[in-house]
């Protein structure tokens, strides 16, 4: 039943909310606009802030619906965070888009939610702020994901399968954002707002 459950979690994730919504809306295809990237920020690009909150909100609850139901099975901590891991890499590699997805933040946001609210509103102050100061979507983040696992050993304490889980979200997410994080380091990476590419 836990293994069905991590599959489903997968499942869940890789539903391509930002590749639907645009092409339902007639915007064409997500993955050709703007950034090319599958997610919320290129959707607000792609056919405005309206359509972009429901792909957040998509995004962020399948993520914790992830969660939700794997806990209705079990209380184990460590395949709790099994379907969160799972659903994040539905999100960044779905089988319907030949593996070629989003970049996970979203997913992350509703699976560290459910499993640790408290670290997530660590990691998402860090998000803010590095937002704040940089403008730059992808070194925001970048930064929140590399936060993630200390966060949530510090305000969690958890168990080693549960670290462990929560390491590879990191280096899923920071992974998704390699191009990114080439375009930071050489000082081309744009500013939000100025053809930033998140």
């Amino acid at each position: 039943m836990r293994q069905l459950l991590v599959a489903l979690a997968y499942l869940l994730g890789s539903f391509p909310t930002a590749y639907l919504a645009v092409r339902l809306a007639g915007r064409g295809d997500v993955r050709r606009i703007g950034s090319g990237n599958v997610g919320a920020t290129n959707t607000l690009r792609a056919a405005g802030w309206k359509l972009a909150l429901l792909v957040l909100l998509v995004d962020v609850g399948k993520g914790a619906l992830a969660v939700w139901l794997m806990r209705k099975a079990t209380q184990d901590s460590g395949w709790i965070a099994l379907a969160g891991l799972a659903a994040i890499a539905g999100h960044c590699f779905p089988v319907w888009l030949r593996f070629e997805g989003g970049k996970g933040v979203a997913t992350l946001a509703g699976v560290y939610g459910t499993i640790a609210p408290h670290a997530l509103v660590v990691v998402a102050g860090i998000w803010l702020v590095a937002f704040g100061l940089s403008r730059i979507v992808a070194l925001a983040s970048l930064l929140a994901a590399a936060a993630l696992p200390v966060a949530v050993y510090f305000v969690l304490r958890p168990p080693a399968p549960v670290m462990v889980a929560t390491v590879l979200v990191a280096l899923v997410v920071m992974w998704r954002h390699r191009g990114n994080l080439q375009r930071i380091v050489g000082g081309e990476e744009p500013r939000f707002g100025k053809g930033e590419k998140p």
